[in-house]
């Protein structure tokens, strides 16, 4: 494999639809989130994102090998005037620089031939302390999606506050505009803990989204679903962060045969 390159299962129709995205990060608040919406949605997979950036390893998960992916889910909206819905999450962002721009790319490009026209990137912003009440943050690219979505209970003050997004979060909606697109990102107020699944601050951005698209989400199960997630999605946190290490030491060493 020398590129990213998307699998598709089956091309939907779909109508006005958003791609909302949810991968791995601080607090993990849009993977949890997304991917409990598409778990209660019943939403189907139509494609899956592979791509050579991402750690070179698999994991062995159930007896299984698994292969690092990204996957793409849509949910048809039964309102008659109701948006759908595009969800993506996945097990890994890429582990190169160049890497976040091509996979964002390819998602954009992909998502584009689908009608897509808007997309929200769910994060994490660390705070280093637990908040009870935690906030949303919104981070739009133009002042529109500020607009439109003022009234949905997210706190668009950030400056002074938020300062850079890292990865997928901030470089997908970064390019959107390049493709034509209307962006947002959602910083789910998390105190950033390594290791460490906040379902308050994915249940605060759960709630967001459902003002934004008029949907309703049953929140019941979703501490239960952290517990189910959390030993597979610990297993490849602790086995991506001994990667990294690795590829620093690497570097390191290579840097040094230049000196002297």
């Amino acid at each position: 494999m020398k590129e990213t390159i998307i699998r598709v299962f089956k091309k939907p129709k779909l109508k006005n639809p958003v791609l909302l995205v949810g991968l791995p990060g601080i607090g993990n608040v849009g993977r949890l989130a997304i991917g409990y919406m598409a778990s209660h949605l019943k939403a189907e997979k139509f494609a899956e994102l592979y791509s050579p950036h991402f750690f070179n390893l698999v994991v062995i998960h159930e007896d299984r090998i698994h292969m690092l992916r990204q996957e793409f889910y849509c949910w048809k909206n039964p309102k008659k005037n109701g948006r759908d819905l595009i969800m993506l999450v996945g097990d890994s962002q890429s582990a190169t620089q160049e890497g976040h721009y091509e996979i964002a790319g390819k998602i954009l490009e992909f998502v584009s031939k689908l009608g897509c026209e808007e997309v929200i990137t769910v994060g994490g912003f660390a705070t280093g302390k637990i908040a009870e009440k935690p906030k949303v943050y919104g981070v739009p690219v133009e002042e529109e999606m500020t607009k439109r979505y003022r009234k949905c209970g997210i706190d668009f003050r950030v400056s002074g506050k938020v300062g850079t997004i890292v990865g997928a979060a901030g470089i997908i909606p970064g390019m959107a505009k390049l493709y034509g697109m209307h962006a947002m990102a959602l910083l789910g107020e998390t105190p950033g803990f390594p290791i460490h699944m906040d379902p308050s601050a994915a249940e605060a951005v759960i709630k967001v989204i459902e003002k934004m698209f008029g949907i309703q989400i049953d929140l019941s199960q979703l501490h239960e679903k952290v517990e189910e997630m959390h030993e597979f999605v610990r297993k490849i946190e602790e086995i991506q962060r001994e990667a990294l290490e690795e590829m620093k030491k690497k570097k390191a060493q290579e840097e040094l045969k230049y000196i002297g």
